[in-house]
């Protein structure tokens, strides 16, 4: 394929241990024509998709409790964030990889989801697409306690919490994960707990 705008796009591998790392080079032609030679390391980990589980009977929604290491590195005190329930896409596409992920990691056996939108989380640096979707449960979908898959070494934690304690926890800054802020605020903006 070309581009008018990117050329001579060089590839090297520079880690594949869980995720793939690129170092990428290219010549890319700036708005004034000028081309200049660029370099990004581009981290591939795969798309992902994410829920923001709700029941309007009882107000309440599913969120979930987990360490990241990362986090923990860049002063998240403790390194757990309360964040959407997640997931990787394996082989499988973004609605089933979410009704896996629900069961897996919270429980819930969910028979639809809805897909909001799809974005780039982090287009600077990674590859992945997130699909959001949100999906009303109830209590007779329960099929599991959830926690993860205990060979993947998941150790997630459960929380339902009434809506309004979760906006609570946005607006204060202790829910601090872009997805489930994203998703929060669009159950806010679409008063999906109406």
């Amino acid at each position: 394929m070309v581009y008018k705008h990117i050329k001579n796009i060089e590839e090297k591998i520079l880690s594949d241990h869980y995720y793939v790392l690129k170092k990428m080079t290219f010549d890319y032609q700036m708005h004034n024509e000028e081309w200049v030679r660029q370099m990004r390391e581009v981290y591939d980990r795969g798309d992902g998709a994410g829920i923001l589980l709700y029941n309007k009977r009882k107000q309440t929604v599913i969120l979930t409790k987990q360490f990241r290491m990362p986090t923990f590195m860049n002063g998240n005190g403790d390194g757990f964030l309360i964040e959407i329930c997640a997931g990787m896409l394996d082989k499988d596409n973004p609605e089933a990889c979410i009704i896996r992920e629900t069961e897996e990691e919270v429980g819930y056996r969910l028979k639809e989801v809805k897909k909001v939108f799809e974005a780039y989380t982090s287009p600077g640096v990674m590859t992945e697409k997130m699909y959001f979707f949100i999906g009303e449960y109830t209590d007779d979908m329960k099929v599991n306690d959830g926690g993860g898959v205990a060979t993947e070494h998941e150790d997630i934690e459960v929380l339902e919490l009434p809506f309004t304690e979760a906006v609570t926890l946005l607006d204060s800054g202790k829910i601090n994960d872009v997805r489930t802020i994203i998703l929060l605020q669009y159950a806010q903006l679409h008063n999906l707990l109406k």
